[in-house]
């Protein structure tokens, strides 16, 4: 009467080993590979924002800004024709022998300064012309040039956002960088000053 088969109760055993093993090895296996979507978008998306804001935002914001910085001051742009004007007045011998008078000028190029209370993220990019009838304007500018740049560097890296987003900034500018340029120089040879670039990023 013993007909049972001892076989069936070892085969179950190996048939529930497999499947006991079979859930155990799936997670180890298959966790890596459900968090590499999430690691890559980690990883990644820091990156693809700094190329995005870096190659596309960057460059149409500097755009928009000079373009609303020509448009806005048109005469802004102006002292260098009516330089050429000038000089074309005074070649053709217009005035009856009279020379026009020309102011001198000299020229701030390409300034670049971080805004303060930034901490380095913003800066204002500019370039002006200071012009005075007075004919030594040139030459006085050129002997003091490492303490003319100096002036320039200071008053217009003290400017805050608040600073340029008031209106007349502009003009607040023009003047404390007049007043600074005829103070280091001792005397009021500076006169006007006029932006052909004046760009915050």
């Amino acid at each position: 009467m013993a007909e049972k088969k001892p076989e069936a109760v070892p085969a179950a055993g190996k048939a529930s080993d497999k499947t006991a093993g079979a859930p155990a090895a799936a997670p180890a296996g298959g966790g890596s590979k459900a968090l590499l979507p999430a690691i890559l978008a980690i990883v990644l998306a820091p990156a693809i924002t700094w190329a995005v804001a870096q190659f596309v935002l960057l460059p149409k914001f500097r755009a928009s800004f000079a373009e609303a910085a020509v448009g806005a001051h048109p005469a802004e742009a102006k002292p260098a024709k009516a330089a050429k004007v000038a000089k074309g007045e005074k070649a053709s011998g217009h005035g009856k022998g009279e020379k026009a008078a020309e102011p001198e000028g000299y020229h701030f190029k390409g300034i670049v300064v971080n805004l303060s209370g930034t901490m380095g993220t913003r800066y204002l990019k500019a370039s002006f012309l200071v012009t005075s009838e007075d004919s030594s304007l040139t030459a006085r500018f050129d002997a003091a040039k490492p303490q003319l740049g100096d002036v320039t560097l200071a008053v217009l890296s003290s400017l805050t956002l608040a600073d340029l987003e008031e209106s007349g900034s502009k003009n607040i500018i023009r003047e404390r960088l007049l007043a600074a340029y005829n103070q280091a120089l001792g005397q009021k040879i500076a006169e006007n000053l006029y932006f052909s670039e004046f760009v915050v990023q």
